[in-house]
């Protein structure tokens, strides 16, 4: 993130706003390289454990509880850069809530600010129907971690009911924890569409063989 951000804006001191942060994955790891962040969700128990990760790393972050497409209610000023990372948006599961997601994040950017989002390749996912992931094995000093993902689609085919099992060992003994979550899949011309109605110039999308990051990353700027 720190090198899109970088490359696309030339400057190296910015305020960065991230709209969907979760625990604080990328707004910890932004401010440690020396941005002013800001971090929202609409979890409070994610903004709540956002704020002891942070404080474990020494980082100072303003973090707040506030709905994606309603930013301007809950954040005041405006920011460099706003960002919203690791599938985050197709939680919205209409276009009409993705439109009134990207004008929020219009209204919190100053004039030819970046937004910059990574969502899952669903251009691929939705011809192949993705209904499972292979198993992934961790180790840590807690024991093994088995982790994967079962997808139900709806008959709508484009939203899915996302299924993530954990399955932890501990001196031997497994136990299973499960995460549900609704999803839609987005393809790149509807998001493109979309931020294009908002008043966003500029729109360009990145491959993770081009930019190292996991997920397709849109950049776009706030219309000056």
């Amino acid at each position: 993130m720190d090198r899109l951000i970088r490359e696309e804006t030339g400057e190296a001191q910015m305020s960065i706003l991230d709209c969907t942060c979760g625990i604080g994955t990328q707004a910890i790891g932004l401010a440690l390289r020396g941005y002013t962040v800001t971090g929202t969700d609409i979890s409070m128990q994610a903004i709540n454990r956002a704020k002891r990760e942070a404080e474990s790393f020494g980082v100072s972050i303003n973090f707040d509880v506030a709905d994606i497409r309603n930013l301007e209610k809950r954040v005041s000023g405006s920011f460099d850069v706003v960002i919203s990372c690791d599938n985050s948006l197709p939680h919205l599961l209409n276009d009409d809530d993705l439109e009134a997601a990207a004008r929020s994040i219009s209204s919190k950017l100053r004039d030819n600010g970046l937004f910059l989002a990574s969502i899952r390749d669903y251009d691929k996912i939705l011809h192949e129907k993705v209904k499972s992931t292979l198993p992934q094995v961790f180790n840590d000093v807690e024991g093994r971690r088995v982790v994967l993902q079962v997808w139900d689609w709806q008959e709508d085919g484009r939203n899915y009911l996302f299924h993530l099992f954990i399955l932890r060992e501990t001196r031997g003994d497994w136990k299973v924890s499960h995460y549900p979550s609704h999803y839609r899949g987005v393809y790149r011309k509807t998001l493109t569409e979309i931020l294009s109605r908002a008043d966003f110039t500029g729109i360009q999308w990145f491959m993770p063989e081009k930019t190292g990051y996991y997920q397709p990353v849109v950049i776009a700027h706030k219309r000056s």
